[in-house]
């Protein structure tokens, strides 16, 4: 299975950073290294809710339902024309249910190490987690997708699709160290620390950030 940082590398990737640049008037690059932090961060936060039966069924349901992946069959028409205000209000539901009260500092996080201001980053995400639910949802159908089980593998299995096939590439290390580093579970944390610069191994997870993402 690809991980997701394979996916935001592939064509579709490209077409969705640079839609989500196009509707949000953020440089390309810059929207890209926003996605390559954040999306890990929400889907790692998506596999710890689905550990509990009911967030898992919740996650289910509107991956069988709303968010089924047909958002990808029109990426030209949901571009094309400025993105529709309802994605954006269903975008800002999501990411309030996935981070909680995390999600201010998960943002200014991302800003501080991408070179964007906070709101920015905001905006990018209220289009981009949309996009990410349907591709989980694409990915569910595909799968068979119907237990809890399931569920956290298909997770699982985006988050660490690339150390599967081959050779470990950057991203794959940034992923495995830095979502939880310290085992408490606590997901942003870790993150706010590291890209910050609070983790005290400077050489090497630090240091691989700093590499990943130019800072």
């Amino acid at each position: 299975m690809e991980g997701i940082l394979d996916l935001l590398g592939s064509d579709l990737g490209k077409k969705i950073i640079s839609g989500v640049s196009g509707s949000t008037g953020t440089d390309q690059n810059k929207t890209g290294s926003v996605l390559t932090m954040a999306l890990p961060v929400l889907m790692k936060a998506m596999e710890r809710n689905a550990s509990t039966p009911e967030g898992a069924q919740g996650l289910m349901g509107a991956l069988n339902n709303k968010h089924d992946g047909s958002i990808l069959d029109n990426l030209s028409g949901l571009f094309g024309g400025g993105v529709d205000e309802e994605v954006k209000t269903d975008g800002d539901k999501i990411l309030g249910h996935v981070l909680g009260n995390k999600r201010r500092g998960v943002e200014q996080v991302i800003g501080q190490k991408s070179g964007v201001d906070a709101s920015s980053v905001g905006d990018i995400l209220k289009v981009a987690a949309p996009i990410l639910m349907g591709l989980l949802g694409k990915q569910s159908r595909q799968n068979n997708v119907s237990s809890q089980s399931d569920l956290t593998s298909l997770l699982g299995g985006l988050l660490g699709g690339a150390s599967q096939r081959g050779p470990v590439t950057k991203e794959q290390t940034f992923l495995e160290q830095v979502l939880d580093s310290d085992g408490d579970g606590s997901v942003i944390d870790d993150v706010a620390g590291m890209l910050l610069g609070g983790n005290k191994k400077k050489s090497g997870l630090g240091g691989l950030l700093g590499g990943l993402f130019g800072k």
